[in-house]
């Protein structure tokens, strides 16, 4: 081999290195750490007890938010729909939970119509739960088939993650006994 023949394969090899690792620089930076919870009311979540992060990971999924006093709203919606036993038997599941000031955003006479009517609310709440474990890093760019049926996105990147274009991951990756929870802070919509 000659040095020139020599220096054109070391000049290729460095180029077949650094040309992914660039690239690497211009993807969006997926969440650091698929183990960690992320987001600004991970503080609000409390520190000890059942509703705690530790607490919430004994539970199944339904059980787990009913000890949670930001997630209150959704109890009880879960519950009128008649779907505790469903979320609570559900394997790897992930739930995209709408916090009770999610549910504020609603005029309380639309909340309460859609309270009273078991087949819109459990259209509207299956639509929040994803049949798979969603780790941070699926939630840059993604896109996910909901036990409603349709699908919903997912954008963002590090802690600041967007669902559907409409609603921000307020905490994320929150473990429970049987699913993955990001609170959001906008009741999702299916699509009609």
């Amino acid at each position: 081999m000659t040095t020139r023949s020599m220096i054109h394969t070391a000049a290729l090899s460095a180029a077949a290195i650094a040309l992914p690792i660039s690239l690497g620089f211009l993807a969006p930076a997926a969440h650091a750490n698929d183990s960690e919870t992320f987001g600004s009311a991970c503080s609000s979540v409390p520190k000890e007890g059942a509703g705690s992060l530790d607490g919430m990971a004994k539970d199944p999924v339904a059980t787990a938010a009913s000890n949670n006093p930001a997630l209150s709203t959704l109890v009880t919606a879960v519950k009128k729909a008649g779907l505790v036993d469903t979320l609570n038997n559900a394997k790897d599941i992930t739930v995209f939970a709408p916090t009770n000031d999610a549910f504020k955003k609603i005029p309380k006479a639309d909340l309460d119509k859609v309270l009273a009517d078991k087949e819109q609310l459990t259209k509207i709440l299956t639509y929040h739960v994803v049949g798979e474990k969603v780790a941070p890093s699926q939630l840059s760019m993604g896109s996910f088939k909901t036990m409603e049926g349709s699908k919903l996105t997912t954008d963002g990147s590090g802690d600041s993650y967007k669902v559907n274009d409409t609603s921000n991951i307020v905490c994320g990756n929150i473990k429970t006994a049987n699913a993955t929870v990001y609170l959001i802070d906008s009741v999702l919509m299916p699509p009609k």
